[in-house]
């Protein structure tokens, strides 16, 4: 698919790629990616994927983000209590360092693999 031209985003029966497609921005009223359902509080809610908005990239593959139907949507769950304190824990352990055992303030970098105090010593 590397290649598409801005032409070819547009098939809203879905002859071409089998799903109603739309260029990027220009998806019709009524449908949302899960980002956009996400900020008026729904989710897709276990629906099937209605269409697609491409975005086209030189020498890439287009830029994909699927569309869901509004109406169709549910709410999002509410945050329990116990998803609460688990996202309170997973969270503390990604600033947790694993060589001096503080809490760091901030998450670790993946590429120091510790806190920035213990990578660097000679710098403090």
């Amino acid at each position: 698919m590397t290649g598409i031209k801005w032409a070819d985003c547009h098939d809203p029966d879905g002859r071409v790629h089998g799903l109603p497609t739309f260029p990027w921005r220009l998806a019709p009223d009524g449908l949302a990616t899960r980002r956009q359902l996400r900020a008026l509080g729904l989710r897709p809610g276990g629906q099937d994927i209605a269409g697609q908005v491409l975005r086209p990239r030189r020498r890439r593959d287009p830029l994909t983000a699927f569309l869901y139907r509004v109406d169709r949507a549910k709410p999002v769950r509410p945050m329990t209590p116990a998803k609460t304190a688990a996202l309170d824990r997973a969270n503390a352990a990604r600033r947790t360092c694993p060589a001096c055992r503080r809490d760091a303030g901030y998450v670790i970098p993946v590429s120091l693999g510790m806190c920035v105090p213990c990578a660097y010593p000679e710098a403090s």
